[in-house]
């Protein structure tokens, strides 16, 4: 896309029979150093969505991730779901026997779902209401529809089907900066609004104002100082694989 997108401008480079491809900020970041805005948008692995209204799963979390590059301030980066909680942090729960918070999930007759281990019995709830169903529902027909990518009654659950090859879709827009401004007017621009931002008064119990992907971008550097901190399951679960492939098994510090 990045190629593309210095001949042109602008390039939306489109996948089909992918798969899960990990963090949407990844993809989204890799335009950052070619001076570009990127762009990134999948469809999920497994449905856990309904379309507003409906009870059948026909629908994923289809994520959306959007970098935008500072020049002296950390770039924005949105990476989100288009449910209230992408379904790994439902895994994650369970995984640790926590409660999830209402408003994650609802069951089948429309009441609150907190418990993760019964979240085979309900559905995501969008962000939005019926606004998230719809982003989520034009995503899919772009990420997966466009591409010849499955989509709907056609995603393969990847949870639950392993021999069935999947046919995941994916999309990257890459936006050249220099094809609609200058490089540097324009990054500097952007450290103006970050700045604006970040210093505009706060709400009684908020500390800050932070921006898409500070959060992250501040666990980042962290976890390189200090290390990653990891549940006992999931440690548990790492190293159970590792033993099954004979890799050296990680260490608690």
């Amino acid at each position: 896309a990045t190629k593309k997108a210095k001949k042109s401008g602008v390039a939306w480079v489109g996948v089909h029979h992918s798969n899960h491809a990990g963090p949407a900020a990844l993809y989204a970041k890799i335009p950052l150093s070619e001076n570009m805005i990127g762009i990134y948008v999948a469809i999920g692995n497994a449905n856990h969505l309904p379309p507003w209204g409906g009870t059948e799963m026909l629908l994923s979390t289809n994520p959306i991730a959007i970098a935008v590059p500072g020049l002296k301030e950390p770039s924005i980066v949105l990476d989100m779901a288009t449910t209230v909680a992408a379904y790994g942090k439902v895994k994650t729960a369970a995984q640790r026997g926590e409660q999830m918070p209402e408003g994650w999930m609802i069951d089948r007759e429309g009441q609150p779902l907190t418990d993760p281990a019964k979240s085979e019995d309900g559905f995501l709830l969008p962000i939005g209401g019926p606004k998230g169903y719809g982003l989520a529902l034009m995503f899919g027909l772009l990420a997966g529809t466009l591409n010849g990518a499955a989509f709907g009654k056609d995603v393969i659950d990847f949870n639950a089907d392993f021999k069935t090859a999947t046919n995941t879709g994916q999309f990257v827009v890459a936006i050249d900066i220099a094809s609609f401004s200058d490089v540097g007017t324009f990054k500097s621009n952007v450290d103006n609004i970050y700045r604006t931002m970040k210093n505009s008064p706060t709400l009684p119990g908020y500390d800050e104002v932070l921006l898409p992907g500070e959060q992250s971008h501040k666990k980042r550097v962290n976890r390189i100082k200090n290390g990653i901190p990891l549940h006992d399951e999931l440690l548990e679960t790492l190293n159970k694989t590792a033993r099954d492939l004979g890799v050296e098994p990680l260490k608690k510090t």
